[in-house]
């Protein structure tokens, strides 16, 4: 590839993947997806906490909301049992963009999708919109590896979790 050296891309470099999910060097942020290429929404409350002393949401919580759309989808989609299930994935990876600050009191709604899925890893992408907003505020990506409970071995995707993935959110 032209303007890279040994991997690393340049600001003009980009690479298009699954679903519109472009990644590029850390000058130049992605593309953003739109509010369409989300499959599946949770919407979440910003609580009094959530603020910092500069009156936005701070980059921490975000995460939280990624976890929690994740973990949403799982537990009452999938039929993840986290207390219970053999299998259970772990955050290997997270990354966020910023593009709009949130704030307490208002709701935001967290969309979901699967940029890739493998034997045991599966890389959601996630969107943060304001309540009824085609703007994206933020969009990260969250990888899970599944691993088994005891050994923290990698095992593969347990076949409810990755039917439901391969039917809702590719």
């Amino acid at each position: 590839m032209s303007g890279t050296s040994r991997g690393t891309l340049t600001a003009t470099a980009a690479t298009k993947t699954t679903r519109g999910v472009r990644a590029a060097s850390t000058s130049a942020k992605p593309e953003r997806n739109q509010r369409e290429d989300y499959r599946y929404w949770l919407p979440i409350q910003t609580r009094w906490g959530d603020n910092d002393m500069y009156g936005h949401v701070n980059n921490v919580v975000y995460y939280a909301y990624f976890d929690s759309v994740v973990n949403h989808f799982l537990i009452k989609e999938a039929g993840l049992k986290p207390m219970e299930s053999d299998a259970i994935g772990l955050c290997i990876e997270s990354y966020c963009n910023y593009y709009a600050p949130l704030e307490y009191p208002e709701v935001v709604e967290a969309g979901l999708f699967v940029s890739h899925v493998g034997r045991s890893s599966v890389k959601y992408e996630v969107g943060i919109f304001k309540h009824n907003s085609n703007e994206q505020a933020a969009h990260g990506h969250f990888v899970h590896v599944f691993v088994d409970r005891d050994t923290r071995k990698p095992v593969p995707i347990p076949d409810a979790i990755m039917s439901k993935i391969k039917g809702s959110l590719l």
